[in-house]
């Protein structure tokens, strides 16, 4: 018996941190949204709740670590 190809397994950290919409866009999340709130404006803190698209440069890496979305 040959032996099976070996696949890629998904990171798991790369997959609770992005995600990957239906036309294939990898969405990510605002940073700075954990602490020091008091200081930030709502406006501010309101426009980080928002998820971001990420840029274009680092899209192949992340998709290259999640082969199954």
């Amino acid at each position: 018996m040959p032996k099976p190809i070996a696949r890629s397994k998904t990171r798991k950290a790369v997959a609770k941190r992005f995600k990957i919409t239906a036309t294939g866009k990898v969405l990510r999340q605002q940073a700075s949204r954990r602490h020091l709130l008091s200081s930030k404006s709502a406006k501010r803190k309101r426009q980080m709740a928002k998820a971001q698209v990420v840029d274009k440069t680092d899209v192949a890496r992340i998709k290259a670590n999640l082969p199954f979305a």
